[in-house]
């Protein structure tokens, strides 16, 4: 991540122009399916964007894996169809994810949005919704992949911490970032404190990169990422307030 202020002011910059430069929506809005395993605070937030008008998209479901998760309730009281697959009733990975597909499929999404959907899908599942389905992870990634990222931040003392919308690819948090946030990670920090910051900053961005795919603006293809038809080099930076 850079940290001279200049580059800083220039990735800020560069942000605010890519943002402002946008082409005119497209004439129908992109059919998504949000999937979750929790609160669903990432849903909301593209659910307020939705009430907005900042994003061209028509939630079409909200599939969830756990029957208590409370996600499912800030969907049905959105007006949005929700599913439930739950994983504790399939036997292997496979079958939970042939299962998971197979209800995705009844909505015909172009996109499909993990929002806190706490499973590693099958390469078998990656592979065939390739370039169309997008994750957050709390962290800048390359760097914690995995669980438990807000601890390892703070036990590795560096000084700062973020998070970063994704494509999804068989590598796990490997896939081809798009935009990231960044908070400082202070002296005093703990797991709670620390999250709530990387949280308070999914909440900005996630929808901006729905709205960039949205817009028919960002495109993954042939294992590459174009933003405006140029390829993206590196994830976008979402400035500071």
């Amino acid at each position: 991540m850079p940290s001279d202020s200049t580059t800083d002011s220039a990735l800020d910059s560069s942000l605010e122009s890519t943002l402002k430069s946008t082409t005119p929506p497209a004439a129908t809005l992109l059919p998504i399916v949000v999937l979750i395993s929790g609160a669903g605070s990432n849903l909301q937030a593209i659910i307020d964007a939705k009430i907005n008008d900042d994003l061209p998209v028509t939630i079409q479901a909200v599939i969830c894996n756990r029957r208590d998760a409370p996600g499912l309730l800030r969907a049905q009281q959105a007006g949005i169809s929700t599913e439930l697959v739950e994983q504790a009733q399939y036997a292997t990975r496979e079958d939970f994810d042939a299962a998971l597909q197979q209800c995705i499929e009844k909505y015909q999404p172009a996109l499909i949005v993990l929002a806190g959907f706490m499973r590693i899908l099958t390469d078998a599942f990656v592979n065939h919704y390739r370039g169309k389905t997008i994750n957050i992870h709390p962290s800048l990634l390359p760097a914690f992949r995995g669980l438990n990222t807000h601890q390892r931040a703070i036990d590795a003392k560096v000084t700062e911490h973020g998070t970063t919308v994704h494509f999804v690819t068989q590598e796990l948090d490997g896939g081809p970032a798009i935009i990231q946030a960044s908070v400082p990670v202070y002296p005093n920090d703990n797991t709670a404190k620390l999250a709530q910051r990387v949280l308070e900053k999914e909440h900005l961005i996630f929808p901006l990169a729905i709205r960039l795919i949205a817009e028919g603006r960002l495109v993954y293809t042939n294992n590459n990422v174009y933003l405006d038809n140029q390829p993206l080099q590196e994830p976008l930076q979402y400035p500071d307030p």
